[in-house]
């Protein structure tokens, strides 16, 4: 008998066909004689649609607020869920998130999860019970509901895994793997048994949608074996392989025993949810990017590429950064507060750009992956907005309506692409 966490996204949830399909395989797995947990999503759409409500109420709405009308969504499917499998003769009870509780720090939309309380719950599940638990959702100190920001359930179904010490955390969605990139731009992208913790943690922070970001370094700290599969198969056979993210040492065990070497290159991932933003005349001394910086950070506002230009002649400079898309009207607001102590002339948004990002551990090893990803670019035409790196990956930023082309040349030149059937 196993502990299994199973995790179903939105669109697995999209309506009551796809909840008894999502039912019948938490029913199966259960019959084979496992203790299970389950996580829900809202069903697709509905937080776009409840989101699309509170920006109607205010363009700068109030956090606190946000998360309880954007918190509903997931108490429905789970109640949902619940009833689903009682119907079919699973014993099965719905837990929100205040009730086991889990625990988050004060940060309103973009909380962290500190603890999860689980003698109750772990009851329940080893007398035969399944738990169907809302993702995305947790309890402050002062009592008042809070989310973990968007792709939360994925963190939600990592943290319960992890706090029940399950043997794995099932992450089902729309897809039957993790991707070399998206197969809707590639339709030669090829699906990867294996990938690391680290390569996964990169792909997702710079676009790829199968994992949120903090599932994935939570699933690293914690040592959580993680599998992304579909749930459109049929729910009473065995699962096809999917994607196993997995340690480097597992990988490279892999490797060893397949007598396979390591690709360069994982995958490649592109988004679109950034923003641009340039703050023109900033005064060139010391201290002044700190003035830009500080207040944005104290605002829970995530920035990512950054540059700066050289001085011009009168002492001044101009900043460029991007950041997430849905922060940049509180990233305006909170810089347009700090004009005076900041000092510069003007600030410039752009929405209309994309960022694209080859990752790979491989590259640690080899030289020529940025050169080989600027020649793509260039032999096509597409420029070059802004550059950032780290150890294992490559971003650039570029214009939003080269997206596609960039994703498919990039593909190509570094030899991802499957062979034709």
């Amino acid at each position: 008998m196993a502990r299994i966490v199973m995790k179903f996204g939105g669109t697995s949830m999209a309506g009551m066909e796809r909840i008894r399909n999502v039912a019948a395989r938490v029913k199966h797995v259960v019959e084979q004689g496992n203790e299970v947990a389950v996580v829900v999503s809202a069903m697709a759409g509905e937080t776009d649609r409840l989101v699309g409500f509170c920006k109607e109420a205010s363009a700068l709405y109030d956090p606190a607020e946000y998360d309880v009308v954007v918190a509903s969504g997931e108490q429905v499917t789970s109640g949902l869920l619940a009833m689903t499998l009682k119907a079919m003769g699973v014993d099965a009870r719905s837990w929100l998130g205040w009730q086991l509780p889990i625990r988050t720090n004060e940060a309103h939309a973009k909380a962290r999860i500190g603890e999860i309380d689980t003698a109750d719950l772990l009851a329940s599940m080893q007398s035969g019970t399944v738990a169907v638990i809302p993702g995305f959702q947790g309890m402050m100190e002062d009592g008042r509901v809070s989310t973990l920001g968007r792709g939360g359930s994925d963190t939600s179904a990592v943290a319960v895994a992890a706090a029940v010490k399950a043997d794995r955390c099932d992450i089902y969605t729309d897809v039957d793997g993790v991707y070399t990139t998206d197969p809707r731009i590639v339709a030669r992208a090829r699906k990867l048994d294996l990938v690391t913790y680290e390569e996964m943690l990169e792909l997702a922070s710079v676009g790829a949608k199968v994992l949120q970001t903090r599932s994935v370094g939570l699933a690293m700290k914690e040592g959580v074996v993680v599998q992304v599969l579909s749930s459109f198969d049929d729910p009473t056979q065995t699962d096809l392989p999917g994607t196993l993210i997995v340690s480097d040492e597992e990988l490279e065990a892999k490797l060893k025993e397949n007598k396979m070497e390591r690709q360069l290159i994982t995958g490649i991932a592109h988004d679109k949810n950034e923003a641009k933003i340039t703050v023109t005349r900033v005064p060139d001394r010391p201290g002044a990017v700190a003035h830009i910086f500080g207040p944005l950070a104290d605002a829970a506002i995530n920035v990512d590429m950054i540059i700066q230009n050289v001085g011009r002649d009168k002492g001044e400079t101009d900043v460029t950064f991007t950041v997430p898309g849905a922060d940049l009207a509180r990233a305006l607001d909170v810089l347009e507060s700090q004009k005076e102590t900041i000092g510069f002339n003007r600030i410039i948004p752009d929405t209309k750009v994309a960022k694209i990002s080859v990752v790979g551990v491989g590259m640690k090893s080899h030289a020529g992956v940025a050169s080989t990803m600027f020649q793509a670019l260039a032999d096509r035409g597409i420029n070059i907005l802004a550059i950032s790196t780290s150890e294992i990956k490559v971003s650039v930023l570029i214009d939003e309506d080269e997206t596609e082309l960039a994703v498919r040349v990039l593909h190509t030149a570094y030899g991802l692409d499957a062979p034709a059937a």
